[in-house]
């Protein structure tokens, strides 16, 4: 009988450690894919002054539009938090837009190798950026999933396991986003 009991108290204490450990394997994951998509906003942040050097040199009197990016792009790198940080992404990918649009008024500038190459590096980023928040969620959904599923809810409220946020979209984005592309030829 007591034997059982033993048998019994070390598989409970097995799942419990297993348990945590899970919970905590799930919160690093969602860590390093946090510090992935900082990783490739740096580089997007790195990139974007040469981009604005770039038209800065044709298009002088668009100071602007070159102001407003380099004033978005420093707000993007002081950011803090995931909600925080979507939304000073959001800002600098409206100030980028505009930044391409007024570089299409420029044939010459549209030729210009240094800025094909800087908008092709600007275009990998982005979807490494999407591939990372989307790997970020799913990172954030499967850790507040064990921690809120049975039985892992008893393990992370007694151990402080707390929920996470997702990696959202802004408003700004949200209406970009539901908007029809404008396309001219």
């Amino acid at each position: 009988m007591f034997l059982i009991f033993l048998v019994v108290v070390a598989a409970i204490g097995l799942w419990l450690v297993s348990a945590y450990n899970g919970l905590v394997s799930l919160r690093q994951r969602y860590g390093q894919a946090y510090s992935d998509i900082d990783v490739q906003l740096k580089q997007r942040h790195d990139l974007v002054p040469n981009l604005v050097e770039t038209v800065k040199g044709y298009a002088a009197h668009e100071k602007t539009v070159l102001e407003e990016v380099t004033k978005a792009r420093n707000l993007a790198v002081s950011a803090q938090g995931p909600a925080a940080q979507s939304a000073a992404e959001a800002a600098l990918g409206g100030a980028l837009s505009r930044l391409i649009a007024v570089a299409e008024a420029y044939p010459d500038l549209k030729a210009n190798a240094n800025f094909q190459q800087l908008q092709s590096e600007l275009s990998d980023l982005e979807n490494k950026i999407a591939a990372s928040r989307r790997f970020f969620n799913n990172a954030a959904a499967e850790y507040n999933a064990a921690c809120q599923g049975f039985p892992g809810v008893l393990i992370a409220q007694r151990f402080d396991f707390k929920p996470v946020e997702f990696f959202n979209l802004e408003e700004g984005e949200r209406k970009a986003v539901q908007e029809a592309p404008k396309v001219q030829f």
